[in-house]
């Protein structure tokens, strides 16, 4: 996909910067690399939510009241689950399970994640290429920090939906990482690209399980002229999600300037909001160049110009 442009990719924020840049390039030749250290197996199923979020953002079909899942939702597959005293922390549309159903069965005939994963965004005609970052089994795990449980280890999910992500964390780890081999086609589009993003995810467990294994980095590190990195931290705080509080707990700066801490080494450009202009100069004594301009996408007219900064 030469010339093309290639997005590492969590769920909500790399959804959105995602259809921002299919109304400027042609979705033909956007290829998005996306994170599968949050799936998870239950009920029997195999459920990829970073996926499925970038799947029905940009079929026009996401749940506008979640976030995540499909418009249009009924619970009744749910109701029934919880009658009967099934796990029910983890909600799952009746919509929704016939994705789960559908890429379960093929993983059970022999194919791959990646096979399956262009089946669904084929049926959902929307053109780009969605490529798991691997197709071998990749998990990330998160040690509580506080509380009578402080020290135990737990799955992604665990932390982030069944305790709401309430509670401090003192490591992260992506267990299956180092024997996982990057998926098909993943590193030939980023050593082809254009320009490679990286999505305003959550670095610590969006965008690092993608780092994760081995390959990808160097890539994008051998990429970095031509990497953009967008802040998912704004005035200090995330937009969505525990990022700011992830940073703080691990022991980085939950600022734009600790995010440029994290991403010099990978990428030459950090776009940030406008409100986080004054610290320009901090973020570029980190040895990446700051681009300030709007980036919070949920804004009418924001979405665009920010995919046509990040391409300039």
């Amino acid at each position: 996909m030469e010339g093309g442009v290639t997005v590492l990719a969590g769920g909500v924020g790399a959804a959105r910067m995602l259809a921002a840049l299919t109304q400027v390039v042609p979705p033909e030749r956007i290829t998005a690399v996306a994170n599968v250290g949050d799936d998870l197996v239950l009920h029997g199923l195999h459920i990829s939510p970073d996926l499925d979020t970038v799947t029905y953002t940009l079929a026009g079909q996401i749940n506008p009241e979640t976030g995540w899942g499909l418009a249009g939702e009924t619970w009744q597959a749910m109701e029934t689950l919880g009658r009967y005293g099934g796990v029910d922390w983890f909600n799952l549309g009746d919509r929704d399970l016939g994705t789960h159903l559908y890429r379960t069965h093929r993983l059970q005939q022999g194919a791959s994640l990646t096979e399956v994963t262009g089946e669904i965004v084929r049926a959902w005609d929307l053109g780009l290429r969605l490529l798991p970052v691997t197709d071998d089994r990749l998990r990330t795990m998160v040690t509580l920090g506080e509380g009578p449980d402080a020290g135990r280890e737990i799955t992604f999910q665990e932390y982030f939906v069944q305790r709401r992500h309430s509670v401090a964390v003192s490591a992260v780890r992506f267990d299956g990482a180092s024997n996982a081999t990057p998926a098909p086609d993943v590193l030939t589009a980023i050593d082809e690209a254009m320009r490679v993003v990286i999505a305003p995810s959550n670095p610590v467990v969006s965008i690092d399980p993608v780092l994760a294994v081995p390959g990808v980095r160097d890539a994008v590190t051998a990429a970095r002229q031509r990497t953009v990195a967008v802040s998912p931290i704004v005035a200090g705080a995330a937009l969505k999600g525990p990022a700011d509080r992830l940073l703080h707990e691990l022991g980085h700066d939950a600022s734009v300037v600790g995010v440029a801490r994290l991403y010099a080494p990978l990428a030459r450009t950090l776009v940030i909001d406008e409100a986080d202009a004054d610290l320009a100069d901090a973020v570029a004594d980190e040895g990446i160049e700051p681009l300030v301009t709007r980036t919070i996408m949920s804004e009418p007219g924001v979405a665009v110009s920010l995919a046509r900064a990040v391409l300039s």
